[in-house]
């Protein structure tokens, strides 16, 4: 399975590193990848849960916006 996420407040690479770390601490996550320029990271894994991943994601400092 794979996601795709708009979050805000992304800029740097410290940024990319924080949302990439919360995400893989995640159950079920096998590989995260962060555009800062489209805002957007993908997921991929099992039984991807988005209430698990908005809490991640909003824990770590940033905004999720959609996920696709």
């Amino acid at each position: 399975m794979k996601k795709t996420l708009l979050v805000e407040g992304m800029s740097c690479g410290h940024c990319e590193k924080a949302v990439k770390n919360a995400l893989n601490e995640l159950a079920g996550v096998t590989k995260v990848e962060v555009d800062l320029s489209t805002k957007t990271v993908e997921v991929e894994g099992e039984s991807l849960d988005g209430t698990l991943i908005k809490d991640a994601i909003e824990d770590a400092g940033y905004d999720l916006i959609e996920i696709k």
